[in-house]
């Protein structure tokens, strides 16, 4: 993730430029969007998602898990989400992953609130207000209603795009104060709030992929391979492992030219001149705590599918393996990573 945008009375948490972690470019684009494929629109039943779920630890954080958060739950249509820990605040001995864990543990119990009842802004904000950890995130939530609207509140740099018949159809754009200075939900006052998100409208058809994402995918990975994957896996679990895998080996090939190295050179980070004379670039992936859900839309009466989506409510592997070590120091960590 990138550095701290919360300024501090002692500058402790004032963030600076760094080249080594710039963040995806940000576009102007009004904060409510909607997308309507009104040429494909369609009498169709009920809709839901069918979902799965990976997440790859930074190589150096890997013995507490990361410090990414998520949940998936198959509550009216469905509902995904996923909160990036700043890790800046570990240069003030507090541990990044607290926030988004509460944030995230906060979200998954609200999601039955009448007051948030499809409204993924005021989920944030209500999860928001009751998270008391030290800290501050990045997150995205998606929530998918019966008749096909998928509605989406973005704070930051984690992503979804919308795959139709093999083609990226929608997709949500980063918010930034400056280069590796993305917007975030945050425990300080003056940080960022639900009235900051950025809120998308999509209407949804039957057979849809949405992929959902911190910013360890989207800064690995190009449009072009997530199609590729998720078009060729007929599991929504496959897919989601395979593109975790494919970014978490992207990130750490100093060779490749991955969309956070391509990022930087847009921005004016590059490789000193003589090294340019000699033909080099910058290069390389973006190390980081990297998590993936995907959602194939299908119709509720699919029970099959339906039997699948019940099937995600276990953790993973990483995440399983660090609430154990901690559950008997925070209760909420026995609430993380839903799915």
């Amino acid at each position: 993730m990138g550095r701290l945008s919360i300024p501090h009375p002692h500058r402790l948490l004032l963030p600076s430029p760094s080249p080594l972690h710039p963040s995806s470019s940000a576009s102007t684009i009004p904060r409510r969007s909607r997308f309507s494929p009104s040429a494909h629109r369609q009498i169709r039943s009920e809709l839901s998602l069918s979902c799965g779920s990976h997440l790859v630890p930074h190589p150096a954080k890997v013995d507490k898990g990361g410090e990414d958060a998520f949940f998936v739950t198959n509550h009216n249509g469905g509902v995904l989400a996923v909160a990036d820990g700043v890790s800046g605040w570990a240069e003030q001995s507090i541990d990044p992953a607290l926030f988004s864990q509460e944030l995230m543990a906060n979200a998954s119990g609200l999601v039955v609130d009448e007051e948030v009842s499809y409204d993924p802004q005021a989920l944030m904000r209500k999860a928001h207000a009751a998270t008391s950890s030290v800290g501050s995130a990045t997150v995205i939530i998606a929530m998918l209603e019966k008749d096909g609207t998928l509605k989406v509140a973005n704070v930051g740099d984690c992503g979804l795009r919308l795959i139709r018949r093999e083609q990226v159809v929608f997709a949500t754009s980063p918010q930034e104060h400056y280069f590796d200075c993305p917007y975030q939900l945050s425990s300080e006052k003056i940080g960022q709030t639900y009235q900051d998100a950025m809120v998308c409208s999509v209407e949804l058809m039957e057979g849809d992929i949405v992929v959902l994402g911190s910013d360890g995918l989207f800064d690995n990975v190009f449009d072009h391979e997530i199609i590729s994957i998720v078009s060729g896996s007929p599991e929504v679990a496959e897919a989601a492992k395979i593109l975790a895998n494919l970014a978490s080996n992207h990130s750490k090939d100093p060779n490749f030219d991955s969309p956070y190295s391509m990022e930087a050179r847009s921005r004016g980070f590059d490789v000193p001149w003589w090294k340019k004379i000699l033909g080099r670039k910058l290069t390389g992936g973006k190390l980081d705590d990297i998590t993936v859900i995907v959602g194939r839309i299908i119709s509720s009466s699919d029970s099959r599918e339906g039997e699948r989506m019940e099937e995600k409510k276990g953790i993973s592997e990483v995440t399983g393996e660090r609430m154990e070590k901690k559950k008997g120091d925070n209760p909420l960590h026995k609430e993380m990573h839903y799915r």
